[in-house]
């Protein structure tokens, strides 16, 4: 049985990998369990750093544009 580095089962999911490469994975997920566990785990970072969002606090924001010397000129929301 081969085994995949992380790099490879990224790739994979994020569709990146050759049709061969593809399905030898796919095979290799449906026929070993420890494999499968640690692709879901994976997968489940994946899904849950889609949906991380950031924004700067307003005091940052403001700051920048004092910098700029756009303080007064841009209303921001």
């Amino acid at each position: 049985m081969d085994t995949y580095t992380q790099e490879q089962m990224i790739r994979f999911l994020y569709k990146e990998t050759t049709p061969e490469e593809t399905a030898a994975i796919q095979f290799a997920l449906d026929s070993d369990w420890a494999l499968r566990e640690k692709f879901q785990t994976l997968k489940s970072t994946v899904e849950g750093l889609n949906k991380v969002s950031y924004s700067p606090r307003e005091s940052v924001v403001q700051s920048l544009l004092n910098y700029a010397g756009l303080g007064n000129e841009v209303e921001h929301h």
